[in-house]
C-alpha cells in the first residue's frame, strides 16, 4: 500500500481560454504492488500498467462512489487485463496469460487478436453502467479514444504509457460550449492541444506534470490543480472468501471440501493472498458463525 501520495495520483488541470481540460497519472509503488505479486512477462506488465493508468484517469474525471472495472478480454496470448478502481481511489489490477506464446516485440493485436474492452461503473447508490467496445487500436491509448468516440458527445483523447517502473497517463477532452462559442475554433483549438500532446516522447513521462505542462502548452494560459492520491489496496478478505462458499448452498461447500481432501483453498488473483477453510469453518459458516476463527491465512 503506497505511504506516499506524491508518487501516486491524479491531478487535473484546464486551460483559461479554451473549452478543454486534462488529466494527467502517476502510477510508482501500485503498479510495483500490482507487478511484485505476479511474475509478468514484459509485454504484460506493458499493458496492465497502461490499464491502470486509464482506469486511474477515468475514477479521477468521473468523481463517484462506488467500483470502476476495466476488463480488457481476447482469445490469444493475454485473455484477460483487468484493473479496478474504487470511489476511495484504492487500485489493484492483475492478468491472465500464456508465457509461451507471449514475444518480446508483440503488438496489442497480436496480443488479444479479436478483443473486446468493457467498462463496468458500480456506484453505490444509482444504476449500474456497462459498455464494451472492441480492441481494434493498435495500442491501448487508442483502444480507449476509440470507445469514447462512440459513447460520448464530446471529444476525449488518451496517452497512456508504462515500462514496468512507471505508469502515467495523460486525458484531454473538450467541454461544452463556453469560452469558445463558434464551432470553427472550438475544432481549431481542440487540434491544437491534441496535436501538442501527440509530440510527447517516452522519455519525457518521466518528468513532473508541470514541467511537461510547460513544454507543450507553454503559449496557452493553463492552470494545474492540487493532485488526488491513489493507492494499491486488494478488497479481498476471509469474510469475503466465506461468502463465496455460503452462496454454493451447505451441501455443495461441504462436499468441495471433502473434493479438497478437508480443506478448500481460495486464492485471490489480484494479491495471491489464500484463505482456507476446512470442514468446521464451513460448519460456522452455515451456523451464522462468520468467518472470524479461521483456519490459518497466508501469502
Amino acid at each position: 500500500m503506497s505511504e506516499l501520495p506524491d508518487t501516486d495520483f491524479t491531478q487535473r488541470f484546464i486551460f483559461d481560454e479554451r473549452d478543454v481540460r486534462g488529466e494527467w497519472v502517476s502510477l510508482d509503488d501500485s503498479y510495483a504492488a500490482v507487478l511484485a505479486r505476479h511474475d509478468y512477462p514484459q509485454p504484460v506488465q506493458t499493458l496492465l500498467g497502461e490499464l491502470m493508468a486509464a482506469t486511474a484517469l477515468l475514477v479521477g474525471a468521473l468523481k463517484f462512489d462506488g467500483l470502476l472495472v476495466l476488463q480488457a478480454r481476447s482469445e490469444g496470448p493475454i485473455p484477460l487485463l483487468m484493473v479496478e478502481c474504487s470511489g476511495n481511489r484504492d487500485i489493484r489490477g492483475m492478468a491472465r496469460y500464456e508465457a509461451d506464446q507471449i514475444p518480446a516485440t508483440a503488438t496489442l493485436s497480436q496480443l488479444m487478436p479479436d478483443g473486446h474492452l468493457t467498462l463496468t461503473i458500480d456506484p453505490l447508490k444509482g444504476q449500474r453502467y456497462q459498455g464494451t467496445v472492441d480492441l481494434d487500436g493498435a495500442s491501448l491509448s487508442e483502444c480507449f479514444t476509440n470507445y469514447f468516440v462512440q459513447s460520448q458527445q464530446l471529444n476525449t483523447r488518451f496517452w497512456l504509457h508504462a515500462d514496468g517502473g512507471k505508469a502515467r497517463g495523460l486525458l484531454l477532452q473538450q467541454l461544452p460550449r463556453d469560452r469558445q462559442p463558434d464551432d470553427e475554433e472550438r475544432e481549431e483549438s481542440w487540434q491544437h492541444v491534441v496535436a501538442l500532446a501527440s509530440t510527447l516522447k517516452a522519455e519525457e513521462w518521466a518528468l513532473d506534470n508541470e514541467t511537461l505542462l510547460h513544454r507543450l502548452y507553454h503559449e496557452d494560459a493553463v492552470r494545474l490543480f492540487d493532485i488526488q492520491p491513489l493507492r494499491f489496496n486488494c478488497s479481498c478478505s476471509r469474510e469475503r472468501s466465506g461468502n463465496a462458499l455460503v452462496s454454493l448452498g451447505e451441501q455443495d461447500a461441504k462436499a468441495l471440501v471433502e473434493e479438497c481432501g478437508g480443506q478448500v483453498e481460495i486464492d485471490c488473483q489480484f494479491c495471491n493472498e489464500r484463505y482456507f477453510f476446512d470442514a468446521s469453518d464451513v460448519a460456522q459458516l452455515f451456523a451464522g458463525g462468520g468467518t472470524d476463527t479461521a483456519s490459518e491465512t497466508r501469502h
